[in-house]
């Protein structure tokens, strides 16, 4: 299949596009995948339809981008380790991701993206919110760029998944572990430059940054609650539509994203690979 079938259609002014034209069940050529790759840097975001993949189509489909990550506190499929089954029953009041994030961040090498594909989703409601963080960056007035980019952000998993962390909150179909005590602290930028655009990003984000390296977390909390706020404005944001072979592919390294818990009483079952750099 050749890179000249795949259509990309803009879905919102700040990032988010859809990808036509591609069955990503099958093994592509390097050229398609060079395609996919050049959308995906571009719009930060990109969404495929009406896809039907196995877990080892899944694997495969990723790993044509980099090795894939093992999450440390979420237990994958049995065959597939690599594969968080993120499943919220009927019964269960908490969604997994409910609430501005990036993923991995918490880690010493964070992730450079995420491939969520929709298994079974609800009647109404479930949709995603994505949210570009180098809009974000592009926003600010020039003097907090100056000062931004002389700092560095200390994350961790240790207060999403501690005991009281939404993250680790005991679901009747997913095991998450607790991560009190275990958690390292790692030190990042403050303002990250994507290696493949030389676009600058902010990278701080709610649930896994803990404070500015070298500040008390009570000196940090302004400039990050600040920086939280502004991040999250719907100019920077797109919102996705969840149906059954639904799949989303996001950059990590300047997008968050937030699955929205507004569907009681129902079911929504999800896959998701994680892309580690090379």
């Amino acid at each position: 299949m050749g890179h000249n079938t795949i259509t990309v259609r803009k879905v919102a002014g700040a990032l988010g596009a859809e990808i036509g034209g591609v069955d990503l069940s099958q093994t592509l050529d390097d050229e398609t995948i060079a395609a996919i790759r050049a959308a995906y840097v571009e719009h930060q975001v990109i969404f495929f339809r009406d896809q039907t993949l196995t877990p080892d189509q899944h694997l495969a489909f990723g790993r044509r981008f980099g090795p894939l990550n093992i999450h440390p506190y979420v237990k994958g499929m049995a065959s597939h380790p690599e594969i968080m089954e993120i499943i919220k029953e009927p019964s269960d009041k908490l969604n997994f991701g409910g609430g501005w994030h990036s993923d991995m961040s918490f880690l010493e090498t964070p992730s450079i993206g995420s491939i969520l594909y929709a298994v079974q989703v609800p009647e109404w409601g479930g949709d995603t919110l994505f949210a570009s963080q180098a809009a974000a960056y592009d926003a600010l007035s020039d003097g907090l760029k100056v000062t931004l980019g002389t700092l560095n952000a200390v994350h961790s998993a240790g207060k999403e998944y501690s005991a009281k962390g939404a993250s680790a909150q005991k679901r009747s179909s997913m095991v998450v572990a607790e991560a009190e005590g275990l958690a390292g602290e790692f030190v990042h930028p403050v303002v990250k430059v994507h290696p493949e655009t030389g676009r600058k990003a902010l990278y701080v984000n709610p649930a896994f940054t803990m404070h500015i390296d070298g500040w008390t977390r009570k000196e940090s909390k302004p400039l990050l609650d600040y920086l939280f706020e502004h991040s999250r404005q719907e100019a920077f944001t797109c919102r996705f539509a969840w149906q059954a072979g639904s799949l989303a592919f996001w950059d990590n390294r300047s997008v968050w994203h937030y699955a929205l818990n507004d569907y009681p009483g129902q079911r929504r079952h999800m896959r998701r690979v994680t892309v580690d750099p090379r």
